[in-house]
């Protein structure tokens, strides 16, 4: 038995989506997906996970290459959401990160089903990610010492591997990505309207996807906090914490204005905050890096709101906000941990963040340092570019292009997001719409993940965009 074959046997015990026939290739004959899809061995474990059914579809690990039975091959897992009742069409939902699942979307399917419940949602896991093939199988692997999560002496041991290996390590890209996303799409193709959905990272996915393998039938694109244009230098991820730090004063700059949040101060916000982090003693409660502690409460509407007490608070050597702070983002995480899968890949994330969103390759720690300086709120993503002997690859120039044709496209983008500024968000939707249909949703003070922080909006703008181009204009768009 093959290696290949080997791993796939073992994934059969644990999960019986890769227990399915060899039919499943990609280079299969195309059937109906119900066909071709089992009840997924977890379907009961979670009442999200009710009636869901699982399809495990091998690949080529580089779709540039060809691949010969048992070699040069990965597999894709997907996880379907059946439609209440008869299915009128597809919705599929691409996971951010770009080391997070299509668990990470599982939260908030409830939300989505509001909109369309007469359609299926299709969930795939990137290359690398949940059930999906890993940069790193064995360590990566559910029974490792680690679970999902590198630990200990996995963490050399799979940085060893992907050094060693550099062609399938550089095969885990975008493009490939882009790749797997158009052949699982064209190969479980129906009737009916068909939208795709993508979340931060999933929008620079799905866009490269259009640009370099766009999906035959499609009629519209929802991207959910759109990520800035193709080779920004001034908002890629190497430069997070400005991004993060202009929307954490943004923040304390409406406390100043507000009558009753001013009154936490003597001066402003930023004075306080400024005094609170030179401070050692009294910035201690919020961590080693007291400015991502800051950074990572705005990323949640009710965590961010709480800033100006938790900085009054422990000026005053008082951290009872700072406790409500940290439990309330506890709670809102705390859906993630029921799915198993959900755990973010390391390697996937340092392969492309570091290939592909970073406009500084030279990037010292001395230099972050030095720009955390002059900052109130900071993000630790800059620190996670640095280079450290990990394998990066160079993206084709031609893949960074914008695509040429687009179905008809709406942008939600929150106002006060720390991750994928506002106003890159702007840059790239207008850019976008000299080749198509592409309207922007402002979604005032939102942070990031629209659907997760403002799922009422959420609802309006995608209900209203489904029933506008639910009948199949879109993909005529594409023909044309």
């Amino acid at each position: 038995m093959s290696p290949f074959a080997m791993r796939r046997a073992v994934l059969c015990v644990f999960f019986s989506a890769f227990c399915l026939p060899a039919s499943l290739s990609a280079q299969a004959p195309a059937a109906p997906w119900p066909a071709q899809a089992a009840p997924c061995a977890d379907a009961g474990g979670h009442v999200t996970l009710a009636g869901t059914r699982c399809m495990s579809v091998t690949v080529p690990l580089n779709h540039g290459e060809p691949a010969l039975p048992d070699q040069n091959q990965i597999d894709l897992f997907v996880r379907v959401f059946p439609a209440e009742g008869k299915s009128e069409g597809q919705l599929w939902l691409i996971a951010g990160g770009p080391g997070e699942s299509g668990a990470s979307l599982y939260p908030f399917i409830e939300t989505v089903r509001r909109i369309a419940p007469h359609f299926d949602l299709f969930v795939p896991d990137h290359r690398g990610t949940g059930f999906s093939t890993h940069m790193c199988p064995q360590e990566e692997g559910p029974d490792s010492a680690g679970g999902r999560e590198l630990q200990g002496q996995e963490w050399a041991s799979c940085f060893g591997q992907l050094n060693a290996d550099l062609a399938r390590t550089h095969a885990f890209s975008i493009a490939n990505a882009a790749q797997d996303l158009n052949l699982l799409m064209n190969r479980f193709d129906s009737e009916g309207p068909r939208f795709l959905y993508g979340v931060s990272y999933g929008t620079q996915l799905v866009l490269r996807t259009m640009a370099i393998a766009p999906p035959a039938h499609l009629d519209g694109i929802i991207l959910d906090s759109l990520v800035p244009p193709p080779a920004d230098d001034r908002d890629d991820l190497s430069h997070r914490s400005f991004d993060t730090d202009a929307v954490g004063r943004a923040v304390l700059a409406r406390c100043d204005a507000d009558a009753t949040c001013s009154q936490l101060f003597t001066e402003s916000a930023s004075a306080a905050l400024e005094a609170l982090l030179a401070d050692p003693e009294a910035s201690k409660p919020l961590g080693a890096q007291p400015r991502y502690t800051l950074g990572m409460l705005l990323d949640q509407p009710a965590t961010r709101a709480m800033i100006p007490n938790v900085i009054a608070g422990l000026a005053a050597r008082d951290t009872a906000w700072l406790d409500h702070a940290i439990a309330e983002m506890t709670r809102t995480y705390a859906p993630f941990a029921a799915y198993p899968q959900n755990s973010s890949s390391v390697p996937l994330v340092s392969l492309i963040s570091r290939s592909e969103n970073n406009a500084r390759p030279d990037l010292t720690k001395a230099t972050i340092e030095a720009e955390k300086a002059s900052q109130l709120f900071a993000s630790p993503l800059p620190s996670l570019l640095l280079s450290g002997g990990f394998p990066v690859y160079q993206p084709d120039p031609q893949d960074l292009q914008i695509p040429t044709h687009l179905p008809p496209v709406i942008v939600l983008q929150g106002t006060l997001d720390p991750k994928t500024p506002y106003a890159a968000a702007r840059e790239h939707t207008a850019m976008l719409a000299m080749n198509g249909d592409v309207t922007m949703v402002p979604v005032e003070d939102a942070p990031h993940f629209i659907l997760m922080t403002s799922p009422e909006q959420f609802a309006a703008s995608v209900s209203a965009f489904i029933a506008a181009h639910g009948m199949n204009g879109g993909a005529q768009a594409l023909a044309d």
